[in-house]
């Protein structure tokens, strides 16, 4: 039986920090990111991409505000899917131009997403995941009157940003497509932005007005997948421990053990590596044989053991 494997692509494996973000400028970045997964293309691993959406659902949500007065208010949830869409688009037709120039035979295909989350989860309770524009003091009430709904949370002195629940994933939905697709030699790209959180109130399915945490959704589709290895893309070759003092460490080989130490005492945090510390505890202690957090560029080396943080069973 070939092998599963998971890859997560973080942010910036799309848009770049300090760039506009423009559609040719996302089609770049793909392709140049595809390109470094050349060797997992050309074997005969079962492939399953997931990504981020943080940069495009804030400019997805940047236009529903300002069409608000024109045309009628898109809910999170759907905004969501319209990520989903454009970005598996764009990520697809990459990986089909590549295809054709190597000479692989595999296709690509989207799957729009369906996560299912808790009503009852305490993160609907307390929203912390920022989304959307950055507003200052001055513009509060006036956001506060136009937007009662949202929950506003002062990110740095003077700047505000909405805040949404970021509810734990319970399950994939469209996780037996996704299983058909693999084992027909698709490349599927699934969860995109963490999926669409969605919950059951009766028999009837309900979108959330939250976001899932990418990382988190990976790690459980790749578990229920039965996937040999999770690989979670981001901008840093390896994790590391003390980061940004003179006695940094960078992580080579780690039991889940020690990540779960590492996590407990602070060395992750929450807005950064520790999602993805936290996904590949439960990849591995789920009965994954490693998680490989590393980026693009090293993925090649990362897969024979020469770079990237390896997290692997106590």
């Amino acid at each position: 039986m070939p092998e599963t494997v998971v890859v997560a692509l973080g942010g910036n494996a799309i848009t770049r920090a300090g760039e506009s973000g423009t559609i040719p400028q996302q089609f770049a970045h793909t392709a140049e990111t595809l390109q470094y997964l050349l060797p997992l293309f050309r074997s005969d691993a079962r492939i399953v991409l997931t990504h981020g959406n943080g940069p495009q659902i804030g400019n997805i949500l940047i236009r529903v505000e300002e069409g608000e007065r024109r045309v009628p208010r898109l809910p999170l949830d759907t905004c969501v899917s319209d990520s989903q869409g454009g970005m598996g688009y764009m990520i697809q037709r990459i990986a089909c131009e590549l295809f054709r120039a190597h000479g692989i035979a595999r296709s690509a295909v989207t799957v729009i997403t369906q996560v299912l989350v808790s009503e009852g989860d305490s993160a609907m309770e307390h929203p912390t995941k920022p989304i959307g524009s950055c507003y200052k003091t001055a513009e509060l009430e006036r956001l506060r009157l136009e937007k009662p709904h949202w929950r506003l949370l002062e990110i740095e002195p003077g700047t505000w940003r909405r805040v949404v629940a970021s509810p734990r994933p319970l399950r994939i939905l469209e996780e037996a497509a996704i299983g058909a697709l693999l084992a027909a030699r698709v490349v599927v790209i699934a969860c995109g932005g963490g999926g669409i959180p969605v919950a059951w109130e009766g028999d009837r399915l309900v979108g959330i007005e939250g976001v899932v945490d990418k990382d988190l959704a990976s790690s459980l589709l790749a578990r229920n997948l039965h996937a040999g290895r999770l690989i979670i893309l981001t901008s840093v070759e390896r994790a590391a421990i003390r980061f940004g003092h003179p006695d940094c460490e960078w992580l080579d080989s780690v039991t889940t053990g020690q990540a779960r130490g590492y996590l407990a005492r602070g060395e992750f945090p929450p807005g950064s590596m520790g999602p993805k510390i936290q996904a590949a505890i439960e990849f591995v202690e789920g009965g994954g044989a490693e998680c490989i957090i590393t980026s693009a560029e090293c993925l090649a080396p990362a897969l024979r053991g020469e770079a990237g943080t390896h997290i692997v069973p106590s």
